[in-house]
């Protein structure tokens, strides 16, 4: 990859309208070890003309030849999986084995999704006379994050090629190179020019000139609760259509009459995936009051075999988090629940005891949470999991509730009965009942500051088209 200091525009690779640049930090030794290219307004301009000019012809294509686009960019996406899980390990600080198995691996599993459902997708649906069409929206902005970078890509770029969609990608300026290698695949795979186009930047320059471009139609939007409320004001005065996918701070409901071993461990299990930078880690464990003690026990007795290390090696269970900005937002949160009362199970604040550099977090476990703590309310992104205690059903779905985020919320329980009807009752988008697999075609996105708008499957191909209604299509 020689491309750092250049964006791609229009099919080629092209230098910036300025000499600004950002280095890029490994976060297991805090040093830099690549440096990109910032971009400005007028490098955002020349992308969203390049996409703009592409979008006629490409919005014109057929079904065949966008499936032809798509499968071409997976054959070219598998044949870069290793690069782009090594490189995602060393910007962001995922370990290898779950760079490989995960991070890298979801964009395989997006593609291979997109073109299973652009295969039977239905743009046109006649009512009589009445025809209703599904058509491109037009030139997207798309703005992601670092802490699933390739994967929060590939389903906003597969479905708006699915679609017929030009785009203009700005990823996050703490993990970028993953994007430059996709620019790359896209390249080989020969996806026309000017559909897809890569500026980087930070987000007040970049990702706001996106936002407030009048040539772009829609702005798709993954990040922050506090960033994408910038971003959707940005995007207001031009009326475009604003999808977010924004912050989290899901509750998992364990019942008394599940395996309460397999229920803690697994929880505890998806709320440290990757450092516990997950928009829908289940970072509040609710547990029955009269269980906590053996919760407690259960968490304590897991959380030692997470062993954290570089994400170099394969034994590593825990990497850093992925910036300083991160680390000092996860030690600030860990000291706000000692000094709010909570109970320190395990961690607490600083570095593991080995490590004297790098971003790396103490597995952190809290018990006796109360709902009016920062680590119930805020969402951490770090490997720290609160245990909140209730009395009853009811009290569990009321604080489960009780939060401005409504990504997601997983219930454990053997009745089926009852766990179908708290999952009811969940104000979040995905509810997850017993910890089932990962399935790419449920519609993920939330309510309230969660977000707007869904993703993954033909719910994410239906983000990136207008509806259009041709009355009189039949001779009455």
């Amino acid at each position: 990859m020689s491309q750092h200091l250049q964006f791609y525009i229009d099919g080629q690779w092209v230098n910036p309208s300025s000499s600004m640049t950002i280095d890029v930090i490994e976060p297991s030794t805090e040093e830099p070890f690549a440096t990109i290219a910032l971009g400005n307004e007028a490098d955002v301009a020349r992308a969203v003309a390049a996409a703009r000019a592409a979008f006629p012809a490409y919005a014109a294509t057929s079904r065949q030849e966008r499936l032809a686009i798509l499968r071409r960019v997976l054959e070219a996406y598998k044949a870069r999986h290793d690069d782009f899980a090594r490189t995602i390990s060393r910007e962001m600080g995922a370990p290898i084995t779950l760079a490989q198995q995960q991070q890298a691996a979801k964009g395989v599993a997006h593609l291979t999704k997109m073109i299973e459902t652009l295969e039977r997708f239905q743009f046109e649906n006649q009512r009589g006379t009445l025809m209703i069409a599904k058509e491109p929206i037009g030139v997207v902005g798309m703005i992601t994050p670092w802490n699933w970078p390739i994967n929060q890509i590939i389903c906003k770029v597969a479905p708006a090629l699915a679609a017929g969609c030009t785009m203009v990608l700005k990823p996050s300026e703490i993990a970028p190179l993953n994007a430059l290698l996709l620019a790359e695949v896209m390249h080989e795979a020969g996806v026309p020019k000017g559909v897809f186009n890569l500026v980087n930047g930070d987000g007040p320059t970049v990702g706001l000139a996106l936002a407030r471009h009048p040539d772009v139609d829609m702005i798709s939007f993954t990040g922050s609760t506090r960033a994408g409320i910038l971003v959707a004001k940005a995007a207001a005065d031009t009326v475009k259509r604003v999808h977010q996918e924004l912050g989290g701070k899901s509750a998992n409901i364990i019942f008394e009459d599940v395996d309460l071993r397999r229920a803690v461990e697994i929880g505890l299990q998806g709320c440290y995936r990757n450092s516990g930078q997950s928009c829908n880690a289940p970072s509040r464990m609710f547990v029955p009051s009269k269980l906590q003690d053996d919760v407690v026990a259960i968490a304590l007795e897991a959380v030692k075999t997470y062993r954290v290390g570089a994400p170099s090696s394969h034994d590593t269970v825990l990497g850093p988090v992925a910036s300083r900005a991160q680390f000092d937002k996860v030690q600030r949160l860990i000291e706000s629940g000692v000094k709010e009362g909570a109970g320190l199970v395990a961690g607490g604040l600083g570095r593991p005891e080995e490590f004297n550099r790098g971003y790396y977090v103490r597995p952190t476990i809290f018990a006796d949470v109360r709902q009016d703590m920062s680590i119930a309310q805020e969402e951490i992104f770090g490997p720290v999991l609160s245990i909140l205690p209730y009395e009853s059903e009811e009290e569990a779905i009321e604080l489960a509730n009780d939060t401005p985020y409504g990504l997601a919320a997983y219930v454990q329980s053997n009745d089926l009965a009852r766990a179908r009807r708290v999952a009811a009752r969940m104000r979040a988008g995905s509810v997850y009942i017993n910890y089932p697999a990962w399935n790419g075609e449920a519609a993920f996105g939330g309510y309230k500051q969660s977000g707007n708008g869904r993703e993954y499957g033909e719910f994410g191909l239906d983000a990136f088209l207008e509806l259009k209604s041709v009355v009189g299509y039949e001779a009455a």
